[in-house]
């Protein structure tokens, strides 16, 4: 492990320790959507996000896309901004609840998970069930992962020498490479949905920025950098939106005859 894994390590179990919720009374299910985002990406990568001038206004090109026309398109267009606006919002609150130790976590959490079920079923009328299906198995992957994440953080944490630390960085840094892959996954199943749209590259880069920028957000809430924070959601938020686009603009690019 690095010395920049380390530290934002470190700063993420203080983190948890500063909660004023006990680890017994939340479900793993619920925690994890919260922290899996972020504790698994690169820490270096996810420093340079928040710090950069850039990072606020980093859109990738995604080129001449299909702009919505009809009224279905344009509805269609603003469904998938929702979801996705959906997605970044419940995370900041789930995220500020968490740090708070608020007794709305729960509840913020829950619609969150909930969430990822909506964004699987979009895709269904175009791409068929089962590939909504498995959109959703692979967010779920997520999940589980981000479970095993956790219970490393936490017997991080907890651990009174040496060799326990070392057992908990381990797993901790098996967890984080599955969890980059998992991603990837996701990247790859999209981008063999939908190639013409969405390029493989396009969907890796997107969705490695949306991880570290929701990293750097977590990081700066739980730190209680909340300026700093408020900045990185503005900055989640627009690449969002651009993700959004890309995504309904793929889907009417490839289904035209859906829209009229």
């Amino acid at each position: 492990m690095t010395v920049s894994t380390t530290l934002a390590l470190g700063k993420l179990l203080r983190g948890l320790k500063r909660s004023a919720i006990p680890f017994t009374a939340i479900g793993a299910s619920v925690l994890l959507v919260v922290l899996a985002v972020f504790i698994a990406t690169r820490p270096a990568e996810a420093s340079s996000a928040a710090s950069s001038p850039s990072a606020a206004e980093s859109h990738h090109d995604h080129g001449d896309l299909p702009a919505p026309r009809t009224p279905a398109q344009i509805a269609f267009h603003d469904q998938m901004r929702k979801l996705w606006e959906d997605h970044v919002t419940w995370t900041r609150l789930a995220i500020v609840t968490f740090a708070d130790g608020s007794a709305g976590f729960n509840a913020t959490a829950g619609r969150l998970l909930q969430n990822q079920t909506d964004i699987g079923d979009a895709i269904k009328p175009f791409f068929g069930d089962a590939a909504g299906t498995q959109l959703t198995s692979l967010l779920h992957d997520h999940i589980t992962i981000a479970v095993e994440l956790l219970q490393a953080a936490k017997a991080g944490a907890d651990g009174r020498s040496a060799s326990s630390r070392a057992v908990a960085t381990a797993a901790f840094n098996d967890a984080n490479a599955r969890w980059y892959a998992n991603a990837n996954q996701i990247a790859d199943f999209l981008a063999a949905a939908n190639p013409r749209f969405w390029p493989q590259d396009v969907m890796r880069a997107d969705m490695k920025t949306h991880l570290d920028q929701t990293l750097a957000e977590a990081s700066h809430e739980l730190g209680a950098d909340y300026a700093d924070s408020v900045t990185d959601y503005e900055a989640i938020h627009l690449h969002i939106l651009d993700m959004a686009d890309l995504l309904s603009s793929g889907i009417i690019g490839k289904f035209p005859h859906k829209f009229h």
